[in-house]
């Protein structure tokens, strides 16, 4: 607010015109979101600062300029800034006597602002150019925002009327409209009526004091009436259609949570597969390594076997060298046996000696072949059993892989059929949420003609009530009746206490005659006692006795024309009194069979209201069965 207060301030000072000590107060005051400068005198160089500060504030929603006493050329410039204004909602310009420029410029600012809604034009002379006028209109039937407008005290006429009802034709927006105390009269009134059927959003219009006849305003009322109903109708439709919305929006919410858990649980599903995958994978290869390792030792027994196998065969054939020696070495003895029988002995016992030595490698030999052949059938068995616990692993992970696959194709399965499911219950959801809708449509539609029917007992019980408010207007023409007797009472009272004035002062009057008189009586005996020389001052004072005396009868005079007069008003309130009191036993006979008439029609329309109620009732509790079963069918599928 003071950052506002700073700028009208250098705006008005780069103008050359000093800033209003008025506005300035105002601004000072704290009012959130409102600027009220009510019946302050705002100068052009004002309004020029205001427009231009209007254009792109966003700190007021609320501008009252009521009496504000605007030129047409401060109004102009003010709302030309509120043209582009989109933050105001609320616009006051009560008693500104704005005429013909401040009319067009009213038009072009409805055509341009897209946030106002609400302007109060009550007491200005809007009406009083019709070209200008009719730009407003034209300016009223292109706005798409404006709720509420109030043009009473105006001027408008049925030229006016006419223009504001091809503007009414064309708006979409305008709730209430109040024209009251203007001059539109019997063919603007009609006007009117024939815009109406085009206009679904006007619910309130305002015609008192507009020399408009009682069946035209009968015929607006009940236009106004139909589309007040029809937008009560149609809140509620959007209210049931925004609950059963929330329903299904709900419903997708639900179905969606569901989706989202079964995804998550078939994404667990899967980790736990991947990860039982890698674990058995990681034991295959551990398996794979032991098998291996296995296999490295197999084959280096195998070639451990093999050199000891070569070592046998080497020694077996030192020992068949050795024998194919000891035989030649026996043929030889034989031969030499008696040359050499001392080195056959030696050599016999070499023989012997290598022989035993060779039957110790031998038996070593053997031995260790059989240690080596008993640890190759216990490796042997070894890796039988690890092949074996390789197979029964292979076929357990054949078996995981198998069982994973199934549950992976289960799973897809099941993820499958809650899709297809959700599609359903979708649809399904989709169908219930037409029939609803087709449902509501055919409420609304039986509602629309019960409320026509309504309206239709409505006017016959707006005729009765017509009767009543004629039968009032008769007792309020009594009440004015037995006021103006009341008045010519007491016009009798005051003519009756002017007699009474009248027959004090002529008392009054005559007494003083009477003193006269013995003033006269005893002026003429001194004067008969004095001497000549009075009879100059005698004769004087007789005449002005004479002229006093002819005053007197004048007002005698007077007074009885004034008896005449009250005679004649007694009269005249006798004859009243006569009249009046007929008139009244007419009017209480007249009243009798109207309250006759009126406690038959209260008793009618009791019983009309208890069967709407009864009826009401009946559509309430058959709408809350209906509501209360519309989840239970919603979320059926999931059964």
């Amino acid at each position: 607010m003071e950052e506002f207060r700073r700028a009208y301030s250098r705006l008005c000072q780069e103008r050359g015109a000093e800033p209003q000590e008025a506005v300035l107060r105002r601004l000072q005051e704290p009012r959130r979101g409102r600027l009220d400068l009510a019946t302050q005198s705002l100068t052009a160089d004002t309004c020029r600062a205001l427009g231009r500060l209007l254009q792109s504030q966003t700190l007021f929603t609320e501008l009252v300029l009521s009496d504000c006493m605007l030129s047409e050329e401060g109004a102009r410039l003010l709302l030309q800034g509120l043209c582009s204004n989109t933050v105001v909602r609320l616009l006051d310009l009560k008693g500104n006597n704005l005429c013909g420029m401040g009319a067009e410029v009213l038009g072009k600012l409805l055509r341009q602002n897209k946030s106002l809604q609400s302007l109060t034009l009550e007491w200005n002379n809007l009406g009083t150019w019709e070209e200008a006028f009719a730009t407003f209109c034209t300016g009223l039937g292109a706005n798409a925002t404006l709720r509420q407008l109030d043009l009473r005290n105006n001027q408008v006429n049925h030229k006016g009327a006419e223009e504001l009802a091809l503007a009414l034709k064309s708006n979409s927006s305008l709730q209430q409209l109040d024209l009251r105390w203007n001059n539109i009269g019997l063919l603007g009134g009609r006007a009117l009526v024939n815009c109406l059927p085009s206009n679904r959003t006007l619910w309130r219009l305002e015609l008192a004091g507009n020399n408009i006849p009682s069946d035209v305003l009968r015929a607006v009322e009940q236009a106004v009436d139909h589309n007040q109903d029809r937008q009560a109708a149609f809140r509620e439709s959007q209210a049931r259609t925004h609950m059963l919305s929330k329903e299904v929006h709900s419903l997708r919410e639900e179905k969606s949570k569901q989706f989202l858990d079964l995804m998550e649980t078939i994404h667990k599903q899967r980790e736990e597969i991947a990860q039982s995958s890698r674990t058995s994978a990681a034991r295959v290869g551990q398996l794979q390594d032991a098998l291996n390792e296995r296999h490295s030792i197999i084959n280096a027994l195998k070639a451990k076997l093999q050199m000891t196998e070569a070592a046998l065969a080497l020694s077996e054939e030192k020992a068949q060298d050795l024998g194919e020696r000891l035989a030649t070495a026996e043929q030889e003895q034989l031969s030499l046996s008696q040359k050499q029988s001392k080195e056959r002995r030696l050599e016999q016992q070499e023989a012997t000696e290598r022989e035993s030595k060779l039957l110790r490698d031998m038996s070593a030999a053997s031995e260790k072949n059989l240690l080596l052949r008993n640890q190759v059938d216990e490796l042997e068995r070894k890796v039988k059993s690890q092949q074996e616990q390789l197979f029964l692993a292979k076929q357990e992970l054949t078996n995981t892989a198998a069982e994973l696959k199934l549950r992976a194709v289960q799973a897809e399965e099941r993820l499958d059929a809650e899709k297809k499911r959700f599609k359903q219950s979708l649809e399904a959801s989709e169908q219930l949420r037409i029939r609803e809708v087709e449902h509501m449509a055919r409420h609304v539609e039986e509602s629309e003609r019960a409320l026509q029917e309504r309206v239709q007992r409505l006017e016959a019980a707006r005729l009765t009530l017509e009767e009543q408010q004629r039968l009032a207007h008769l007792e309020e023409k009594l009440r004015l009746l037995a006021q103006a007797r009341d008045e010519a009472q007491n016009a009798c009272l005051q003519q009756k206490q002017a007699v009474a004035e009248a027959q004090a002062r002529a008392s009054q009057l005559s007494l003083q005659v009477d003193g006269l008189r013995q003033r006269l009586e005893e002026l003429q005996q001194e004067l008969s006692s004095k001497d000549q020389e009075k009879v100059v001052e005698v004769n004087r004072v007789r005449v002005e006795l004479q002229e006093q005396i002819g005053h007197l009868q004048a007002e005698l005079t007077a007074q009885d024309g004034l008896r005449e007069k009250v005679a004649a008003l007694e009269r005249q309130l006798k004859v009243i009194s006569g009249d009046h009191r007929e008139a009244l036993l007419d009017r209480e006979s007249e009243n009798a069979s109207l309250r006759e008439k009126l406690r038959l029609k209260e008793v009618e329309i009791a019983r009309i209201c208890e069967e709407e109620a009864q009826r009401a009732s009946f559509l309430q509790n058959a709408v809350l069965a209906y509501v209360q079963g519309a989840p239970l069918r919603a979320l059926s599928p999931h059964k």
